[in-house]
């Protein structure tokens, strides 16, 4: 096969989740590496990531064709190169003004909301208590939802993903579905619906029980 994704504790690893589901949601066979997170001990974790890339983070994708090997890491550009080379997944819209909105909304995900993610840290396989949120972190989770309900209202399909059938940008929200479900965030009935599809896409399940797994064997 043609494709080895390395990804990091599963449990944890919000980035490694974006392009397992794109990937998964081509169809195409992959390999997968597990990395374990948060192995301090002599910087094991980076030194073991820098094997697979110089950025020493997670994830990196390997696509090996005609003898060469090409190294892609940074979730937002292994999705990207994942739609470019599988146009048939469909993981763009294919109008081009309901792109660009997806891709805003994909970088916005990507390099945004500081404050979420150091207070709702993805904790995939468990339930935790909601924490006293800093209200920067309310006005972000505000952000996310009325960007969905936007999103939702203007695209409106039987399938029911953000921008009509499942794309990218709903990859790169899925953790933060996952972070909500996990902390118990109150959302309105079509965000729930929508966070109800995301959860029960095959490779949301497919990631919950390897996470649950990892929390059973105590990785996470």
């Amino acid at each position: 096969m043609p494709y080895t994704l390395i990804v990091g504790t599963r449990d944890w690893s919000s980035w490694s989740l974006r392009p397992y589901l794109a990937l998964t949601a081509t169809g195409q066979p992959f390999e997968e590496i597990l990395i374990r997170l948060r192995e301090t001990q002599h910087n094991a974790t980076r030194d073991t990531i820098r094997k697979f890339s110089g950025a020493g983070r997670v994830p990196v994708l390997k696509i090996e064709e005609k003898g060469k090997t090409v190294t892609v890491w940074d979730s937002l550009a292994i999705c990207e190169t994942i739609a470019e080379r599988h146009p048939e997944a469909g993981l763009w819209p294919d109008d081009w003004a309901a792109r660009a909105e997806a891709r805003a909304m994909s970088a916005e995900m990507h390099s945004g909301f500081p404050d979420l993610r150091d207070q709702l840290g993805m904790d995939f396989a468990r339930t935790l208590a909601l924490p006293a949120l800093r209200p920067q972190t309310e006005e972000q989770i505000a952000r996310i939802l009325s960007s969905w309900e936007a999103a939702l209202a203007a695209h409106a399909s039987p399938d029911g993903f953000l921008f009509g059938r499942f794309s990218i940008a709903d990859c790169m929200y899925a953790p933060v579905v996952s972070r909500f479900t996990t902390y118990g965030i109150p959302v309105s009935g079509a965000v729930k619906d929508y966070m109800g599809r995301i959860w029960t896409l095959p490779g949301m399940q497919a990631w919950l029980k390897a996470s649950q797994k990892e929390v059973e064997d105590g990785i996470a």
